[in-house]
């Protein structure tokens, strides 16, 4: 049942956490699709109606920098919860429109047919507020008054707790603090710090309490009457103009950012008007989810549980997006060298040159409950981090930023060379330092994701094939940089690191009778026999020897790993196999998307057509045209739509930038600045387009239209 502020019941219960971290699947956010709203360090989450309801396990409300602000958040008229008619997020996803109208009231006086009364419910984020405006329409052939009533709570739960996380103490919740037109709701945590909500009313209520705010609103036929309603964190109102102003000039702010920041980049128009909406979609959500930080655009992961900085998730994500903006690798590159690691730190995971995993800044991560404050557990974003920086100096010789960034560059290979390497044989292994950390600390980072051909899990230190690979294209990557900045020593010793580990991912990792590599090896160098999609990786880097390509291909499109919707994480013939898992049969369209530019890479182009076609396909049936974080890893049946993984975050960034990452597969889009040349290499359409315009497709200083 829900729990209704009213009843002395704010706050949403918690469910027992599961291993390593993982999100408890009590409601399937896929079934309810929540409308999710973003700007800056502030996400909402809610449902169609446009209300907050915290019932149990619930995802919704308001929240800021990790704290749920706005735990519950409903409207009410006469006491009943009106209809919806429509919902809908703005092609840029700007604001959430909702339509409402009245049931059939009848009681206290009152007796109202129902459709007479139309609601539109208008929601934005803009500068740690969310901002509300009601617009009540008579329609009616008789005047009419109508209770309109927002009831309200705030839990302030840790992002953790309102995952599932319980707590053994929490902090202290304040005495609502009420004005003739607004309700102030604080919490002091543990960590000492104050949290504060506070909701302003235009007009002034006929009656506020401290979870209730009240209107009484006549209407004449045809009159309509706005109440405006702003959900402020951490701010406080300032100035004297009208609520109605400050709604428009802040809707017309938040919009104009939306924007300036996509007008940067290049714009794709194609044949099919379905794929149209899914990449204007993805572009409007990729947008939404970077935030501006001093060091250029970063964007955060995901929402729901993800609405932070993550390193991986944005190294991956720039490099999906590096053809189409790169600004967004530029400001993940300075974002991530102004925070890279320089001493050790067992409980952060951290050692001087690596690169972070996870920021955090709620009350739980502040008092250490959980160790991503500041936390560096992840084995892949370090040489991530040097991979990119070659692949953007590759894009767009810019010279300044990278050689800015060469001293964070070397730390990184510093990094790689010493503490990456916990056993001095050459390839990076992980293990976490503290009892609180992670697990597994490669992309796949559940409990259970890395395990032998009998299904037993693995015993680390592990070194996983795609960190390998990813560490081979750092390196050569690195060696290119140097090179270009006259370190030309420097350059020869980072080559010959490349072309040694290559070799040796290839000795230590390619199994003959599986006909691809190996998933990795565990921390007495056994290898984990298993298919997995994580060879994909090793084509994307170009760690493979070009002789093993057309086996890793064959083994990853085989009907055991391609569902005809996406490669599975792993291969439906190994012990651990299950579709509905997070990570070790499900299908990630981020995935899809690297081995897809593996396969563009050693020119494995029809490949590359049928993942972009399924993933499409899956989009079809996806709401919004979305492609979540992951789906089910079901076999595609004819007349089907994909199973849906229940608590996928949606949008996500990585998911959200594969199509773009695609477009440049299926294209062979290259860029080449001596002499300055746009490239397209044995470029194939997939079956549901015969043709894509892209226009202000930059190089340097110059743009082209294609």
């Amino acid at each position: 049942m829900p729990i209704d502020p009213l009843a002395n019941q704010a706050g949403a219960a918690q469910s027992v956490a599961e291993p390593q971290f993982q999100i408890p699947a009590t409601i399937s956010l896929q079934e309810r699709r929540p409308r999710t709203l973003k700007h800056g360090d502030m996400f909402a989450v809610f449902d169609h109606h446009g209300d907050a309801i915290g019932s149990p396990g619930s995802t919704d409300g308001l929240y800021y920098r990790d704290t749920r602000y706005l735990s519950w958040c409903q409207l009410r008229i006469n006491g009943v919860r009106p209809l919806l008619l429509g919902s809908t997020l703005r092609d840029d996803n700007a604001t959430l429109t909702c339509d409402l109208t009245n049931p059939d009231i009848n009681g206290a006086g009152t007796s109202l047919e129902h459709d007479m009364i139309h609601i539109r419910r208008s929601c934005f984020l803009w500068n740690a507020t969310c901002y509300q405006r009601l617009s009540i329409r008579n329609f009616g052939q008789a005047p009419c008054t109508l209770r309109v009533e927002i009831v309200f709570a705030a839990d302030f739960a840790d992002i953790f707790e309102a995952r599932g996380t319980r707590r053994e103490k929490r902090g202290t919740m304040h005495s609502v603090q009420l004005s003739r037109t607004a309700a102030t709701i604080s919490y002091t945590g543990l960590d000492r710090r104050r949290r504060q909500t506070e909701l302003v009313f235009d007009p002034q209520p006929s009656r506020l309490s401290a979870h209730q705010a009240h209107f009484a609103i006549t209407l004449q036929p045809g009159e309509t009457a706005n109440l405006f309603i702003e959900i402020r964190c951490d701010t406080e109102l300032i100035g004297k103009v009208s609520a109605s102003a400050r709604f428009v000039t802040a809707m017309r702010e938040a919009r104009r950012a939306l924007r300036r920041a996509s007008g940067r980049s290049a714009s794709i128009s194609t044949s099919s008007d379905i794929f149209n909406e899914a990449i204007r979609r993805a572009v409007s959500d990729l947008y939404m989810l970077i935030t501006d930080t001093k060091e250029g655009p970063y964007p955060y992961a995901g929402i729901p549980w993800f609405s932070t900085v993550f390193g991986r998730d944005a190294l991956i994500t720039a490099f999906e997006t590096l053809w189409f903006d790169p600004l967004i690798a530029r400001g993940v590159l300075r974002h991530l060298a102004a925070h890279q690691a320089t001493t050790i730190n067992p409980r952060a995971d951290a050692e001087p040159g690596k690169i972070l995993h996870e920021v955090r800044h709620g009350e739980m991560a502040e008092l250490g409950e959980v160790p991503f404050r500041c936390y560096y557990g992840s084995v892949d974003s370090t040489p991530l981090f040097v991979m990119l920086a070659g692949a953007y100096f590759q894009r767009t010789y810019d010279v300044a930023t990278i050689q800015a960034l060469w001293p964070n560059i070397e730390a990184a290979i510093a990094w790689m060379e010493q503490h990456g390497d916990r056993d001095g044989d050459g390839f990076l292994e992980y293990g976490r330092r503290n009892d609180k950390g992670l697990i597994n600390q490669g992309w796949k980072d559940s409990y259970d994701s890395v395990f032998h051909a009998d299904g037993a899990l693995a015993v680390g230190p592990i070194a996983l094939i795609e960190v390998q690979a990813y560490a081979y294209a750092a390196f050569s990557g690195a060696a290119r940089i140097a090179q270009a900045l006259g370190y030309a020593r420097r350059a020869v010793t980072l080559d010959d690191k490349a072309r040694s580990l290559q070799q040796a991912i290839d000795d230590s990792f390619f199994d003959e009778e599986l006909g691809t590599y190996v998933l990795a090896l565990d921390g007495a160098k056994k290898r984990c026999r298993i298919r997995t999609s994580n060879a994909g990786h090793v084509l994307f880097a170009g760690a493979a020897l070009p002789e093993r390509a057309a086996r890793v291909a064959k083994a990853l499109m085989a009907t055991t790993s391609f569902s005809g919707w996406g490669v599975r994480t792993v291969d439906s013939r190994e012990p651990r196999y299950n579709p509905m898992s997070y990570h070790n049969g499900s299908i990630w369209p981020h995935d899809n998307a690297l081995i897809a530019a593996g396969f563009a890479r050693y020119g494995y182009r029809r490949e590359v057509a049928r993942i972009f076609e399924g993933l499409f396909a899956a989009s079809i049936h996806m709401d919004l045209r979305r492609l979540p974080e992951l789906f089910c890893g079901f076999p595609r049946q004819r007349n089907s739509a994909p199973t849906t993984y229940p608590v996928a975050c949606v949008p996500q960034a990585w998911a959200t930038a594969a199509p773009l990452s695609l477009i440049q597969s299926v294209l062979g889009l290259g860029f080449d600045f001596e002499p300055a040349r746009i490239s397209f290499h044995q470029p194939m359409m997939p079956d549901f387009l015969e043709e894509i315009q892209i226009r202000k497709l930059a190089l340097g200083d110059a743009t082209a239209d294609v």
